[in-house]
């Protein structure tokens, strides 16, 4: 057999049993008594609520695993991929149209298998636990804007990544490399004006207690704002959430409309005060030099395998192509994106910790930090006791009772 295919079929099945391992362990920890530092925020019935909102989402998502990795495996072994080159090649297009329309075709695929799940555990289970507010109507409407944007922003870069391989010689790893790591910088200014208003609707907020307590604490700070929104969260869900997005002039802070009429004004500053503390502590910019990086790491490798015969034997395919080298070289890849993603992770909670220091020490309202979180838990449903290989494997923020330890041992 293929050793690529075999090293394939181990990395599907690895990732398989780590997830199946992980949802098990992740059961097994739930604690049916309810934390000492949540009581008086939950009661009985709320605290059960969201164990139980853990449960059916863990078992929903090995579910979903379960199918789709036959599912996946079978369509490696019966040639699906050599079929949709076979019906991309078969419209006479050279081979960069030709690259789109199977790349096209790929994930049109992908998300129409992955639909049905999509649409239960919006419609059901988010419904279940009354955090849905999505209609049919917002649901499809996403949809079409998401296929819309991947053709006009996609769609062009993936065929100048298809060019530059073709024509970049040894450099084309390296020329690709620049224009993504250009596009996500464009992005990061274009998204808060262009793209993210297409889903949402961004209010700027009213004058009012809440304004000039945020305006004067970023004053404080020397924290230029170009604008506070509120953003119509409810419109999908009942989530609580707020982020700072965009660069320069760009730069805005978002809160949830859900997380403006739960939480208090000295709340609310104070989680602004945490994801100021992001960009005080240049958290951004080096998560997005990490970013950057791996981009880089990841195209040279890329380099080295797009065009390998034993890939696209271990594939079924009947012709070398560049676009399904892209394709193929994800699987092989996973691995070492999955390991980059835990020590990613690792600081990504080391930068919580630090915000979190710098909101009470810019603010002094450490209590309500701690009251915004387990408010922020109650309302989101979140797992207070979450297995610690999840937390080291998958976690981007500590548990919230490390946090609150955390930030009590600085009041």
């Amino acid at each position: 057999m293929n050793s690529y295919l075999i090293f394939i079929l181990c990395v599907l099945a690895f990732g398989y049993l780590l997830d199946l391992t992980i949802s098990l362990l992740t059961l097994r920890s739930l604690q049916p008594i309810l934390p000492e530092e949540f009581s008086g925020i939950y009661d009985a019935d709320k605290y059960e609520r969201s164990q139980e909102y853990t449960r059916v989402n863990l078992r929903f998502s090995l579910l979903q695993d379960t199918l789709m990795l036959p599912l996946t495996i079978a369509f490696i072994m019966l040639g699906g991929f050599n079929l949709l080159d076979q019906w991309a090649r078969s419209f006479g297009f050279s081979t960069i149209p030709a690259g789109l329309i199977f790349t096209g075709l790929l994930l049109l695929l992908s998300g129409l298998v992955h639909l049905p799940f999509s649409i239960y555990s919006t419609f059901v289970i988010e419904n279940r636990f009354g955090l849905n507010r999505t209609t049919v109507k917002t649901f499809v409407f996403d949809i079409l804007k998401i296929i819309v944007l991947v053709v006009l922003l996609g769609g062009p870069i993936l065929a100048l990544i298809l060019w530059f391989f073709e024509q970049g010689g040894d450099l084309a790893w390296l020329y690709c490399w620049l224009l993504v790591v250009g596009f996500t910088i464009i992005m990061q200014f274009l998204a808060p004006v262009v793209i993210m208003p297409l889903f949402n609707r961004f209010t700027p907020l009213a004058d009012g207690e809440l304004k000039q307590a945020i305006t004067e604490y970023a004053r404080k700070q020397n924290f230029a704002l170009q604008g506070i929104y509120t953003m119509d969260g409810s419109k999908r869900s009942n989530r609580l959430n707020a982020f700072f997005t965009g660069f320069g002039r760009f730069r805005r802070i978002v809160f949830f409309d859900t997380l403006v009429e739960k939480l208090s004004v000295d709340e609310l500053v104070v989680i602004l005060a945490h994801e100021m503390g992001h960009f005080k502590k240049k958290h951004i910019l080096k998560m997005m030099a990490s970013s950057i990086l791996q981009t880089g790491l990841m195209f040279y490798i890329l380099s080295l395998f797009i065009r390998n015969p034993g890939l696209f034997e271990a594939f079924g395919m009947e012709h070398l192509s560049i676009y399904a080298g892209l394709v193929f070289f994800g699987v092989l890849y996973s691995p070492i994106s999955t390991l980059l993603s835990v020590v990613g992770n690792v600081f990504s909670r080391k930068y919580e910790y630090q915000a979190d220091g710098y909101a009470v020490s810019t603010t002094g309202k450490g209590r309500d930090l701690i009251a915004a979180l387990k408010k922020l838990c109650l309302a989101n449903l979140s797992n207070l006791t979450p297995h610690p290989l999840q937390v080291f494997l998958q976690y981007s923020h500590p548990p919230v009772l490390r946090r609150i330890e955390a930030i009590k041992a600085i009041l």
